[in-house]
Order: structure tokens, then C-alpha cells, then sequence
């Protein structure tokens, strides 16, 4: 597996690939999880033999607000590069600073109104560092898939309409939440948590599922489906609940067509995100 820490080096890399291969891209904060590993997987199935799978590992700074957990974010660059290796990657992008991907930078790219709600309420220009950033890399790597996973669904939501607005060329794929053997939704940020708020934390997949239980059983209200959050989700401390239309991302009252039910709760003030498609 190739490593590459500079920005030119990406650019003689991937004016070097051959014509015709496919390229699979999958960028990631690092500190991989089997969530990750899956999508990497994914990606070379996609590729295929000829084919070129490459992931990029870089905790972006512009996606943290102030007070947020920049600092504390997990890293583990060495053991990151020994699973995508033996996940089937051929060229991991690892930037040594975040000048590579900002120095004199000028540019922001923003998609407006999907970051209204969700974590967009609560995280003010986070999205824009999201989509800066994968706009950057996109102009990078130029992959022709880019493989993404749903537990970031408003993530994902937002990716795609800028994917779509600015034209940029080959194919987003979202791919289903991988869950630890409890239930919690694979994330990096479940290393932040001690013993107490990870059993504590468990109440999150728990209402998930009776959400989606009183969906298959009829429930179509809101209220219904979610009235009783706070006390199902104690002692976490609730960012958000909601029910949300799955392609506008706004809320509503009913569920009549495609909706998301999404939820932000800190335990151990470690901020955890989950989500549940409900489809009529």
C-alpha cells in the first residue's frame, strides 16, 4: 500500500493511473472501526482486480467548532494503515499538516437549507467543513465511486446534493450502519467513553428499535414514535430527537413518504448519532 503525505504527491499519483481503472475513494477521520473496513471492502468490490481502492485519513479541523473535541479526537495512525492495507486498499492519503488541503485556502463550499435541522442546529458550519473538505479531496483523488456510510445520513444527504450540484463526476454510494455486537452504532467516538456511559449509552440502539417496532406496528404520529425519548434515553443528555422528511431533512408531524428518525445524546459527554430509515 502506497502512503502519501502531500497534495503534489496525490496529483503525479493520480496523473499516473492508468486509463480505464476504476478508482473507489473512501475518506475518513482515521481510528478505523469495522464500519469503516466495510466500506473499504465495498469499495473493492466495486474496483475490482484492476482496479484502485483509496482511502484518506485526516481529522479535519474545519468540520469542529469551538469547544468541540478536535483535540480528543482518537487517532491511530499506524494500526489505520495496517486494516486498510489488509482491507484491500492500494493508497492511503495521510496529509502531515492540515496545510496541505488549506494553506492560502480562500474557498468554502456550503449547501444551504439541508443543514438547517439535525446536527446542523447544534453544530453551526460544520457541514461547511464537511463539504469543503470533500470537495477538496474529490478534486484530488476524482474517484469514480466514493463510498460513504448512513450513519452520517444528514452527512451523506448533503454530499449528494452538492455531488449533484457541482457536477463532479462519478457516484456517491451510501452504505448501511455497522453495529458493535450491543448495538451502539460503530463510531470512533465510542473509544471515548468509560464503562459506565458505554452500558449507559446502550439506551440509544434500545430506542431505536422500539421506534422502529412502533413503526411496523402501524404508528405513523410522531409523537407516537418518539413522545417518550427523554425518559427512554436517560441519563443521556438529548442534542436532538426528531422525525424528519429523508430528503428535504425537515421535520414533521406525520409520516406519509420516506422519513428518518434521528437522534444526538451525549453520554459521558461523548456525543453519539443515530438513525433509522422508516419507509412507508
Amino acid at each position: 500500500m502506497i502512503v502519501l503525505r502531500t497534495r503534489d504527491a496525490v496529483l503525479a499519483w493520480r496523473q499516473g493511473l492508468a486509463d480505464g481503472a476504476t478508482l473507489a475513494f473512501v475518506p475518513t477521520m482515521g481510528f478505523l472501526h469495522e464500519g469503516h473496513l466495510s466500506l473499504m471492502r465495498e469499495a473493492r468490490r466495486r474496483a475490482g482486480d484492476d482496479g484502485v481502492v483509496a482511502i484518506s485519513i485526516f481529522v479535519n479541523p474545519t468540520q469542529f467548532g469551538p469547544g468541540e473535541d478536535l483535540d480528543r479526537y482518537p487517532r491511530d495512525e499506524a494500526g489505520d494503515l495496517a486494516k486498510a492495507a489488509a482491507a484491500g486498499v492500494d493508497v492511503a492519503f495521510c496529509p502531515a499538516d492540515p496545510a496541505e488541503l488549506y494553506a492560502r485556502s480562500r474557498t468554502w463550499v456550503e449547501v444551504e437549507g439541508l443543514d438547517r435541522h439535525l446536527c446542523g442546529r447544534s453544530r453551526p458550519g460544520h457541514f461547511r467543513g464537511v463539504t469543503t473538505i470533500v470537495a477538496k479531496l474529490w478534486g484530488l483523488i476524482r474517484p469514480d465511486v466514493a463510498i460513504f456510510g448512513e450513519k452520517d445520513f444528514q452527512q451523506l444527504a448533503i454530499l449528494r446534493r452538492m455531488h449533484a450540484d457541482l457536477n463532479l463526476g462519478g457516484e456517491i454510494v451510501g452504505m448501511p450502519i455497522v453495529r458493535e455486537t450491543d448495538g451502539l452504532a460503530m463510531s470512533s467516538r465510542n473509544a471515548n467513553l468509560d464503562p459506565a456511559s458505554r452500558a449507559a449509552a446502550r439506551a440509544i440502539p434500545g430506542f431505536m428499535a422500539e421506534v422502529r417496532r412502533r413503526f411496523d406496528g402501524g404508528a405513523r404520529s410522531v409523537d407516537a414514535l418518539i413522545g417518550d425519548a427523554r425518559d427512554a434515553l436517560e441519563p443521556g443528555v438529548i442534542d436532538y430527537v426528531e422525525v424528519v422528511d429523508a430528503e428535504l431533512l425537515e421535520p414533521i408531524a406525520e409520516i406519509t413518504g420516506p422519513a428518518l428518525c434521528a437522534v444526538a445524546v451525549r453520554f459521558g459527554g461523548v456525543r453519539l448519532i443515530d438513525n433509522a430509515l422508516l419507509r412507508p
